[in-house]
């Protein structure tokens, strides 16, 4: 079989699986809107699109803020480094909140990417994260989906999936998830460990998120949490439903416990995607993740350090099966899923939960909302719309992230954001912050220039784009965006003669 025809064939795997996983999602009797994947489960996982770039690399060698009171400073180019970046995290350290790490995919190269900053943010050094052996002889493996937290003590974790490939990238071997750790705030990356592999094709572990307990009364302080779905290529099986896993380590990362399914295993096919850990001031442990097949948001809590987990809580019913197509995005789709954090500060809402995501509305296009829980998750607030462009037009708001500030309580969330392009194609970077309680949100506008990864960029990177998510981080009434940034798509290196396309992206928001 040549190439073309195994890549084409474990599209069609992919493609089936979505396609089975997403039929039928919208609740009986609720119109999907126009522009919905109501059925097509088209946003394949990020890594895919990395095959396909590598493979044919193989083939062809060629108090309240009412008011707009926060204030943005200079955009930073983080990688700068030749080729498209995607995806991105970031995390500050407890202990001195001028040390940030931050993470984003790799897309031309093997390896994840980490990045290091000791002032603020105003500079940055990089490195590779550490990739495993091939599983097989002359096999190759790659990495994607970041993730990163700090720990009490200063050390820092990266999560993130390898995939395992033979040599010529034409055929699957495996996934597994990689939790490496850095005890030089991101400078290096010594111990590294690997865990849940699933040989072959027939399974995938996808977007592992973690989280750290950095509460210093906290019985499992410094515990680590690593949450994420394990999908099937083989659609038609009750044994291969999809699964929301999580594992946790008490040793510093190096062993995780098994992986145990926190969402619902039986009642027939099963399809989630975005599991998000988030950790409460007493140690309590979350985690959110969008419920495809049933189209909600819910979250699960545990009160004994990730032991065991209760049944999962709606947060919010959706409109949006899985993904969006949204004219800002060339052929990927806008992925919905939550991005939570709780606050654990002293302020009078210490303790409350925040959950945020993407949604379609009838006129608006897509929005960011964000729901608030203040009974350990028991319940959870009507959504709230917190980008503030006028509604009854079409503009697209998409690839949220939230942190609530440990020091202040305030409610930070930054996105990709329409707003200023009639075409509803070019997006700038726009962040939002609430006091305490989280009821009103101010934006502010934080990137300098554009980004275009629609159709009509001929230097966007079609298959990538954005990918899907962005991060941001909080502390001490300084929050930090990170953000895939197109604003570079078709300038050239002076010093390789190579497209610099997608960059990664930082600003300090105040």
């Amino acid at each position: 079989m040549t190439r073309r025809a195994i890549a084409t064939g474990l599209f069609a795997a992919l493609v089936l699986w979505l396609v089975t996983a997403g039929a039928g999602l919208v609740p009986a009797g609720a119109a999907a809107p126009s522009r919905s994947s109501s059925s097509t489960g088209s946003n394949l996982p990020t890594w895919w699109t990395k095959y396909q770039t590598l493979l044919r690399q193989t083939n062809n060698p060629t108090s309240a803020r009412t008011t707009a009171t926060l204030t943005a400073d200079a955009n930073v180019d983080v990688s700068n480094e030749d080729g498209p970046q995607s995806e991105t995290s970031i995390a500050v350290d407890p202990n001195n909140s001028s040390l940030l790490v931050a993470g984003s995919n790799e897309i031309f190269r093997l390896p994840m990417r980490g990045y290091f900053s000791s002032d603020g943010g105003s500079s940055w050094g990089a490195v590779d994260l550490p990739l495993p052996s091939a599983s097989t002889t002359n096999g190759t493996d790659f990495g994607s989906d970041p993730g990163v937290a700090f720990d009490t003590q200063g050390n820092v974790y990266y999560s993130y999936i390898v995939v395992f490939f033979n040599r010529s990238f034409s055929s699957i071997q495996g996934t597994e998830v990689a939790v490496a750790k850095s005890f030089d705030h991101g400078a290096t990356w010594p111990q590294v460990t690997f865990f849940n592999f699933n040989s072959g094709s027939g399974k995938f572990n996808d977007k592992p998120m973690i989280a750290v307990d950095t509460n210093p009364t906290s019985p499992h302080r410094d515990s680590v949490y690593v949450a994420w779905d394990n999908a099937s290529l083989n659609a038609g099986k009750s044994s291969t439903n999809n699964v929301l896993l999580f594992a946790r380590s008490t040793d510093g990362g190096r062993t995780f416990s098994s992986a145990a399914p926190i969402s619902p295993t039986t009642g027939g096919p099963n399809a989630v995607i975005g599991a998000d850990p988030y950790v409460g001031p007493d140690g309590e442990v979350y985690v959110a993740w969008h419920d495809v097949q049933h189209n909600q948001l819910v979250t699960a809590s545990s009160f004994n350090g990730g032991t065991g987990f209760g049944s999962p809580v709606v947060i919010s019913p959706t409109l949006v099966a899985f993904d969006d197509a949204i004219p800002a995005m060339a052929s990927r789709r806008a992925l919905l899923y939550p991005a939570c954090d709780t606050d654990r500060s002293g302020s009078a809402f210490r303790g409350t939960l925040y959950c945020s995501w993407m949604d379609e509305t009838a006129s608006n296009g897509s929005d960011i909302f964000v729901s608030r829980s203040s009974d350990r998750g028991a319940s959870w607030s009507a959504p709230q719309r917190v980008n503030n462009d006028p509604a009854g037009v079409r503009r697209d708001q998409f690839n949220q992230w939230l942190s609530a500030d440990p020091v202040t309580g305030a409610v930070d969330l930054s996105w990709n954001d329409a707003r200023n392009d009639p075409n509803d194609t070019e997006t700038d970077i726009y962040a939002a912050s609430s006091t305490a309680g989280g009821s009103h949100f101010a934006n502010v506008k934080v990137s300098t220039a554009q980004t275009d990864e629609s159709s009509a960029n001929p230097c966007a990177d079609a298959g990538n784009q954005y990918g899907d998510y962005e991060g941001l981080v909080a502390f001490g009434g300084v929050f930090h965006p990170v953000w895939t940034d197109g604003r570079l798509d078709c300038t050239i290196d002076p010093s390789t003669g190579q497209p610099i396309d997608e960059e990664v992206f930082t600003a300090r928001v105040s």
